[in-house]
């Protein structure tokens, strides 16, 4: 079985959830490619050819892939997955954003953000946003695949494999890129950091979110946030976690202020250690909390600054 792996990557470093991606690769078990898309990116095709596992490494070197916009990665894909039984990428923006399109090309359906492997045609995903996993087998001859790179351990990157550099362009024409608006923080990224803390309604305001930086700091966490505390305007939406914003698996996850609705427990609940602070004893959230402190967060969250 020969599979087709989309790389995560910013066109100077491949992303660490790509590493995840391609441990789920091995699981299906077959010759494993690794495409990097993208302009002036051979730095990223010479990480991604020491990932384990990975036979070849395919580099489309093009401004058309710069921004990698949907439509052109989406033909360029496509094309490519004729030679594949497997098309598998990270289910991350830009995954999610080009894939169906590559499986309506294709006519198969798209299997999403799986979490687990039974064999070479049976997934295991999450539904009804993390409330329940379904175990899907798909008989179409060709699989495309996203990846919900939380179930799975990076591999190693001792690996040597060869890169190819593909000549040909796929650029749809129907869209270009305007710009970027990037939030830039010297904390860790959300979606990569083994600690997070995340601030709910309970907040208050965005001012109050200033409570959470001394902890972050002192932990080396990110600082996240449930989609209430989003949609009240008390921080910027990359901020958010839950299923519709980042889902997130930290070595420690700490929920102040946050109640629990399921869609903000989709987001991160595969977390190893989880910590909620509520002051009400019923919040859905120290239902899947290790530990739980009930208490006001604007007394204890001071205490806990002082005491680390």
């Amino acid at each position: 079985m020969s599979i087709l792996v989309y790389a995560e990557h910013d066109n100077s470093e491949l992303k660490a959830d790509t590493l995840k991606t391609v441990a789920a690769a091995q699981q299906i078990g077959g010759d494993i490619t690794l495409l990097v898309a993208g302009y002036q990116c051979q730095g990223v095709a010479e990480q991604a050819a020491k990932i384990n596992g990975v036979s070849k490494v395919i580099v489309a070197d093009n401004n058309v892939y710069q921004h990698q916009l949907a439509e052109n990665i989406g033909l360029l894909v496509t094309e490519l997955a004729g030679d594949y039984d497997v098309v598998m990428a990270t289910a991350l923006t830009t995954g999610k954003n080009f894939m169906p399109r590559v499986a309506a090309l294709l006519d198969v359906a798209q299997i999403s953000d799986i979490v687990a492997i039974e064999s070479a045609d049976t997934f295991v995903r999450p539904i009804y946003a993390g409330n329940a996993i379904a175990t899907v087998k798909s008989l179409d001859a060709k699989k495309v695949i996203t990846v919900r790179s939380t179930g799975f351990d990076a591999v190693e990157t001792d690996g040597c494999a060869e890169i190819i550099s593909l000549a040909q362009v796929f650029d749809a024409g129907i869209s270009s890129h305007v710009s970027d608006e990037i939030t830039v923080s010297e904390r860790p990224d959300l979606g990569a950091a083994r600690v997070v803390i995340s601030g709910g309604r309970g907040m208050q305001n965005g001012d109050n979110f200033k409570l959470l930086y001394g902890i972050a700091d002192k932990l080396g966490a990110a600082i996240g946030a449930s989609r209430a505390a989003v949609d009240a305007g008390f921080v910027p939406n990359d901020m958010q976690v839950g299923q519709t914003g980042k889902i997130v698996a930290p070595d420690l996850y700490i929920a102040v202020g946050i109640s629990g609705a399921i869609q903000h427990l989709a987001g991160m609940k595969d977390s190893k250690v989880i910590v909620a602070i509520n002051k009400d004893p019923e919040a859905p959230i120290f239902q899947v909390a290790d530990y739980g402190i009930v208490a006001d967060l604007f007394e204890a969250l001071p205490e806990l600054e002082k005491a680390l």
